[in-house]
């Protein structure tokens, strides 16, 4: 990893943002943050990313780093992706460290949109005698940072988490045949990629029905992670089987939550999950249904950041029909499957084009023999540019 220290205004070390991805896995609920410490002549002497929740921050993990090398952390420049926070939360505010590490200048790729920060890291530092820049919001580090921690963003901003909803399909855009076979459309390699895109969220997300049909896990197997994320179930009558493989342990020997919400509560049925650890929540909406919105904002409030949807056709054409989701990771086998079969969203029918769902292309790439698309919904990530 290069870096590229300097004191110029509107620039950032080379390879910050990829120092921050390493806590990709492992900071949720908090953001990916990384921090790297100059001393005054320009030599790196410390960098450091965000542990799991409960752990230090990028800034303690860089000064920590500093220490272990024996270099004198007091006159350097600090380099930090997003401002440093000034509130007590799971840990003492970050500033507080950085201001006892008695460092020169701090630099910050953008603002944290958390309404307990919010500037507040930088005034303190500031109120310190600290110098201290922060990037303009269309930087490019500032706009990588952004995009790095979009699902924390969007809880601090939108109140609701980032959803994600993935599927694997024909080129035809077909999920299963009509009897219900699916398994498997798309290769091991897609997979893998899959459960690494699982892996990143907070809460994977399905329905009763494919909790039914398919007896799913749901966890991270594929692939090594320090966690696994929570499991949600939209099970609007309380069907979940209390011999349902989910309440197995997940892979890697990590526990999860995992979260029940329905729309019509049976006390036994209810007692019988909860004593398999499930939290089950009531939220009602129209025709017995789950509020859907309603449990987007719920979420939030467990500290969800990004929703990773694995659900059938009828789930997913809730959601998208209701507006709640934001991203698609779209998984395209070389094969053709014909009429009959079930699509990766059924809503509508539509009376004009116009009516349809824009999306916008974020990525395309070949991922083993399968096509890997990843489509944002359009303006759904706004809120990142107004901040």
């Amino acid at each position: 990893m290069s870096y590229r220290p300097t004191t110029s205004p509107g620039t950032f070390p080379d390879g910050a943002l990829s120092l921050a991805t390493r806590s990709l896995l492992l900071s949720n609920p908090n953001p990916r943050v990384a921090c790297v410490l100059f001393a005054p002549d320009g030599r790196l002497i410390g960098q450091g990313h965000t542990q799991p929740a409960g752990g230090p921050h990028a800034e303690v993990m860089a000064l920590r780093d500093a220490q272990t090398r024996g270099e004198r952390v007091q006159g350097a420049t600090a380099y930090v992706t997003l401002e440093p926070c000034s509130h007590h939360g799971r840990t003492p505010p970050c500033c507080d460290a950085l201001i006892a590490a008695q460092v020169a200048q701090v630099v910050v790729a953008t603002r944290d949109p958390n309404p307990l920060v919010a500037g507040r890291g930088l005034e303190r530092l500031r109120a310190a005698g600290i110098g201290v820049e922060l990037l303009p919001p269309d930087s490019a580090p500032a706009r990588a940072s952004r995009e790095l921690n979009i699902g924390f963003f969007s809880r601090m901003v939108r109140k609701t988490p980032w959803v994600r909803m993935k599927a694997a399909a024909s080129l035809d855009g077909i999920t299963a045949l009509g009897n219900g076979l699916s398994q498997w459309i798309t290769g091991e390699t897609a997979r893998s990629d899959g459960h690494a895109w699982r892996a990143r969220a907070c809460a994977v997300l399905t329905g009763i029905g494919t909790v039914l049909e398919d007896d799913p896990m749901l966890d991270v197997r594929h692939i090594h992670t320090p966690r696994q994320p929570h499991l949600v179930i939209v099970d609007s009558r309380l069907e979940t089987p209390v011999a349902s493989r989910l309440f197995q342990p997940p892979a890697h020997g990590l526990a999860r939550q995992i979260l029940i919400y329905c729309a019509t509560s049976d006390p036994t049925r209810r007692a019988a999950l909860e004593a398999r650890g499930a939290t089950v929540v009531m939220l009602p909406g129209h025709g017995g249904k789950v509020d859907l919105h309603s449990m987007m904002q719920d979420l939030a409030r467990r500290e969800v950041n990004e929703v990773h949807i694995e659900a059938g056709h009828k789930l997913n054409g809730s959601l998208v029909r209701e507006g709640l989701v934001d991203e698609l990771l779209l998984y395209l086998a070389p094969l053709l499957l014909g009429t009959g079969g079930l699509s990766i969203a059924a809503f509508g029918p539509l009376q004009s084009l116009g009516e349809g769902t824009a999306l916008e292309l974020r990525e395309v790439a070949q991922v083993g023999e399968d096509l890997r698309i990843v489509a944002r919904v359009r303006e759904r990530d706004a809120f990142l540019h107004t901040l």
